[in-house]
């Protein structure tokens, strides 16, 4: 029986996005520890039988002394547990729990998942968040990266050791047995749902710009949000900016939901038109459900959209473009929406199943420990 550790900056990522991982390995007879903030999730991680250790994460910030104590706060916690592999995942605990690994010769897998807002806009707190990464990740005992583009970022900018064994994965894949494979909807009004943390850099505002456009034709159509408000993130929407869209009619929110099942279902195309993504979870339900895309052509969205095929990529921050691939989506047959989204599920089959990439991460642990 191995002692894993799996640390994030939210209990809600580890659940929702590394869960099939998480219980497979507990079938394997491991011991699992949570290392991740509080939150409506932890509870369920409990509940799986994992023990967890509370931590807080300042996802916002980039305060040196707050950054310090974090590693101090994984170190002390990391010796207590004393684990065999520690698995790290987004930003902060990439960088500070490898920092906390290295001080107690700590294997560790480094995770990484997306490169969040600072990748986006680039600005001196880039260049000093290259630097934590190069110096994080010289200890690693593997790294894996859920996109191409990532990738060719971190050579590119020599962030990683050529020493280090890097691969890529679909993060933890799709379960493909959950999200199946449904019947297209037939209704007379097409549906656009947009899923995900409402944030300005997912193309919040884009969403609701073409919505308001094409609404102004005339078309039978109805733009959907489904995601959490109050995210902790600079770029979050306000509650009140939701509701004024709403009340002009442009959006319909729908709130949050643990379970998007029934609502990919009922969506004509699911719509992403992020600035920058690891690797979309809601894209990889919708396409194993069956549904088309719409996405931007940014890092993580064009690795699960193939243009034409399954969905149509459009010019990140690009109203025009977006809007011009809303048109050009209504302006399918049936038949064709149809087909698209079989596509989709294809490239899932092949490319994505959770069950595949889930045996590769464990294969790894297992050669490390």
């Amino acid at each position: 029986m191995k002692k894993i550790v799996l640390t994030a900056n939210t209990s809600w990522y580890l659940y929702n996005f590394r869960l099939g991982l998480i219980k497979e390995l507990i079938k394997q007879k491991n011991k699992i520890f949570i290392v991740a903030p509080k939150d409506n999730f932890s509870p369920k991680l409990k509940d799986l039988g994992c023990t967890f250790f509370s931590i807080k994460v300042d996802n916002k910030g980039s305060n040196p002394i707050k950054d310090l104590s974090f590693f101090y706060v994984l170190r002390r916690i990391y010796k207590k547990i004393n684990p065999d592999i520690v698995l790290h995942y987004t930003i902060k605990p990439v960088i500070y729990g490898s920092f906390a690994s290295q001080k107690l010769s700590i294997p560790h897998i480094n995770n990484i998942t997306g490169l969040g807002t600072v990748f986006i806009d680039p600005n001196w707190i880039t260049f000093f968040v290259k630097i934590l990464y190069k110096k994080a990740l010289i200890s690693s005992s593997y790294v894996f990266f859920q996109n191409k583009d990532d990738y060719k970022l971190f050579i590119k900018n020599k962030l990683i050791s050529k020493f280090i064994p890097i691969s890529i994965i679909p993060g933890t894949g799709i379960d493909l047995d959950k999200f199946k494979l449904s019947k297209y909807p037939k209704s007379s009004t097409l549906n656009f749902l947009f899923i995900g943390r409402i944030l300005k850099d997912k193309g919040f505002f884009e969403f609701v710009e073409v919505a308001k456009r094409i609404k102004n034709l005339g078309f039978k159509v109805d733009f959907k949000i489904l995601g959490y408000l109050n995210a902790k993130n600079k770029t979050a929407i306000t509650e009140s900016e939701i509701n004024h869209f709403q009340k002009k009619g442009y959006i319909n929110y729908l709130g949050s939901s643990d379970n998007v099942i029934p609502f990919i279902n009922d969506a004509s195309c699911v719509v992403l038109p992020s600035y920058r993504e690891g690797l979309p979870k809601s894209l990889l339900e919708a396409a194993s459900i069956g549904r088309p895309i719409i996405a931007t052509d940014v890092t993580g969205c064009r690795d699960i959209v193939s243009n034409g095929k399954n969905g149509f990529l459009c010019k990140p921050r690009n109203i025009k473009d977006l809007y011009q691939k809303v048109l050009e989506f209504i302006s399918l047959p049936y038949q064709e929406r149809k087909k698209l989204g079989e596509n989709g599920r294809e490239i899932m089959k092949k490319n994505f199943d959770e069950k595949k990439v889930i045996k590769k991460i464990i294969n790894h642990i297992n050669q490390i420990v």
